[in-house]
């Protein structure tokens, strides 16, 4: 309630207009974010059965898309009430932070990713590995590689999210100060920076050629929506969420991404339509989110809102609590999901491509995901314990006259 009460006086004072999530964890975002790390990962296993169950084979966004938008949201959620109570200040050199530690976990992945890639290459005898996980160049010249990788001009393939993770979170403070005071007109901002990235073809370059697969003028609009759907938006946009129109036409528009996306995987419905429609869609630009993609998105948003309220009693169901746990240990489960895919590709080319394998090498990579999971969350709350037990065994302060003695 005092909290309730400083923020108000706060927000009162500097005429915020956001409205702030209410206090406590969202399982919801737990349980999205265990997802897209669980279908990442499958995602990142080619020819594989399995993966399609995922996102991305029924619809125009998939788990990446997911991810960033969730990311945004959370960020706001967690830093907006640093930034309200203790100032610009310290809730951006929070956030710059937590760029940090991403940064740092993406550097660690970087070599044991590259260090991966180089030892099955020879285990195999298959150089063809190097090239196909874009690590081939790092070979031939790995001072100048290793430059650009820490500079995250170089990304080995399937390491394209955290980098724009981490651009992204960098510039936010003064978006998120921005956001707080006046969300629309951010959101606005974001949407104009992102139609003329689209429009003037602007990016980031790549090493050693190239620009980011994941142009981050365009994902930011992502990021960004995220942050204002949880700073108000969501509570905002209720009368829209709610109404049938939506649910008829959001409804429609996803029985649309389904039949496009499937007649980019099946040519046989491919030819039933024109040709000029499909190929409007096929193949999906991911790269600068195209609008459709973006627009699938948000659909999806306003239905989970609408479907699945933040006090649904299926979260605590037990058949969510491992992706929820994976939810809980995003960057880490996220890593070793990155890791695990290249060795998973590798059995199925190198030992059987058979679909028990696809199932196998599948079902062992999500049970390591989520063993792990598990664990950081026990090592957590074990320091805690640990802490909380040593301040209560603490021993009382001497008296003042003690001390000066």
């Amino acid at each position: 309630m005092i909290l309730a009460n400083v923020a108000s006086r706060v927000r009162s004072k500097e005429r915020l207009e956001t409205i702030l999530p209410p206090m406590g964890r969202d399982y919801r975002l737990d349980l999205l974010r265990g997802f897209a790390n669980w279908a990442i990962f499958l995602d990142h296993i080619p020819n594989n059965a399995v993966n399609w169950i995922t996102q991305r084979n029924y619809g125009f966004s998939d788990a990446a898309d997911l991810f960033v938008f969730i990311s945004g949201y959370t960020a706001s959620f967690v830093y907006a009430r640093v930034m309200i109570e203790r100032g610009f200040v310290i809730g951006g050199t929070r956030l710059i932070k937590r760029a940090w530690q991403i940064y740092v976990a993406h550097v660690l992945l970087f070599v044991m990713y590259i260090a991966e890639i180089g030892y099955l290459a020879q285990r195999y005898n298959d150089p063809n590995l190097e090239n196909e996980f874009n690590v081939a160049n790092f070979m031939r010249n790995p001072a100048e590689t290793l430059y650009h990788g820490l500079i995250l001009s170089f990304k080995p393939v399937n390491m394209d999210v955290l980098p724009l993770y981490i651009a992204l979170m960098l510039v936010f403070p003064p978006v998120l100060w921005a956001m707080l005071r006046r969300p629309n007109l951010t959101l606005v901002a974001s949407f104009l920076l992102y139609l003329a990235a689209r429009h003037f073809s602007w990016n980031l370059s790549a090493y050693p050629i190239g620009s980011w697969y994941f142009n981050p003028f365009c994902w930011q609009l992502l990021f960004i929506l995220g942050g204002w759907f949880a700073l108000g938006g969501s509570i905002e946009s209720r009368p829209l969420i709610r109404s049938r129109g939506l649910l008829v036409l959001g409804s429609a528009y996803l029985v649309f991404a389904l039949v496009m996306t499937m007649a980019g995987r099946f040519p046989e419905l491919a030819y039933l339509m024109p040709a000029w429609l499909v190929d409007t869609f096929n193949p999906n630009d991911k790269t600068n989110l195209a609008p459709y993609r973006l627009l699938h998105l948000i659909i999806l948003a306003f239905f989970i809102t609408r479907f699945m309220p933040r006090d649904w009693s299926g979260l605590h169901w037990m058949i969510f609590r491992p992706l929820i746990k994976c939810g809980q240990q995003s960057l880490e489960v996220f890593c070793f999901g990155v890791f695990l895919a290249v060795s998973a590709h590798v059995a199925l080319v190198e030992v059987s491509n058979d679909i028990w394998m696809q199932f196998l090498v599948s079902a062992a990579g999500i049970a390591l995901m989520t063993l792990l999971a598990y664990y950081g969350s026990w090592s957590k709350d074990a320091d805690k314990s640990h802490a909380k037990a040593s301040e209560s065994t603490a021993p009382a302060p001497l008296p003042a006259d003690l001390h000066s003695a």
